[in-house]
């Protein structure tokens, strides 16, 4: 079901993940507003790319790290959605921006453990709820969470256990949003060939195809796989699903 006067944001839609939701949305008849930290030209491609697929895109600058700015970027958000859209509020939220951190957990630095809560856990809060004014009733909210919340490879302990916090979270926001009829989802990818991480899992073969042999299907994921249920969630065709977390894996270590 298309949704053609609806619109978008997704954090971190300039590149990887994030720039094929912001693809899928469009496909799904969504105009998409995407966020970029600093690269202007991957999020400029990314609008172009949007407009071929007939909806209008439109990019604003976040550093999701930084919670202080949350009520300028509101009020920039609130501006463009009048200026250029024509609206008022967000049908959906796409909270996806991040970055990885691999270091055991025996190395792991109060730094970096630090960062990981600023990016992961911090901006999904924070930023939702300054932006809940901006939000219809009725609309969606998508938490990109991870499979590693579920299994456990090594490295990734500061970085899971903010997905895990961002899982908690959200049974929360559904729970208390649900008066205002907005859906609060999780969407936990698996390995997937983009550069997150330094594009691990897509240059190393060795790692791809590991990873690839503990996968029920066989292979490792695409970002078109993660996309597309994210704009499902989006839209009007998820309406009674809520509060649910999908894991995008293929069905590893099942």
């Amino acid at each position: 079901m298309s949704n053609s006067s609806k619109i978008a944001l997704v954090t971190g839609g300039s590149r990887g993940l994030g720039k094929d939701m912001a693809h899928a949305l469009a496909k799904k008849g969504f105009d998409v507003i995407i966020t970029y930290q600093s690269r202007s030209a991957d999020a400029e491609n990314t609008i172009r790319e949007i407009a071929s697929l007939g909806k209008k895109g439109y990019a604003l600058q976040l550093d999701v790290a930084e919670s202080k700015g949350f009520l300028s970027f509101s009020e920039k958000l609130s501006t463009t959605l009048e200026t250029e859209f024509n609206s008022r509020k967000l049908d959906a939220l796409v909270n996806n921006a991040g970055v990885g951190y691999h270091q055991s957990f025996a190395e792991s630095t109060e730094e970096g453990f630090d960062a990981m809560v600023k990016i992961h856990l911090k901006a999904p809060f924070f930023l939702t709820q300054t932006l809940l004014p901006l939000l219809n009733d009725g609309s969606s909210i998508v938490n990109i969470s991870s499979g590693l919340t579920r299994f456990s490879f090594p490295g990734y302990a500061a970085y899971a256990t903010m997905k895990g916090g961002v899982e908690v979270l959200s049974g929360y926001q559904a729970k208390e949003l649900g008066e205002r009829k907005i859906r609060v989802n999780i969407v936990a990818p698996g390995a997937i060939e983009t550069d997150f991480g330094g594009g691990a899992v897509r240059d190393n073969q060795e790692l791809n195809a590991m990873i690839s042999s503990l996968t029920a299907l066989g292979r490792v994921g695409l970002p078109d796989d993660i996309g597309s249920v994210v704009a499902f969630l989006c839209s009007e065709d998820s309406k009674w699903v809520n509060a649910q977390r999908i894991e995008v894996s293929g069905g590893i270590f099942i």
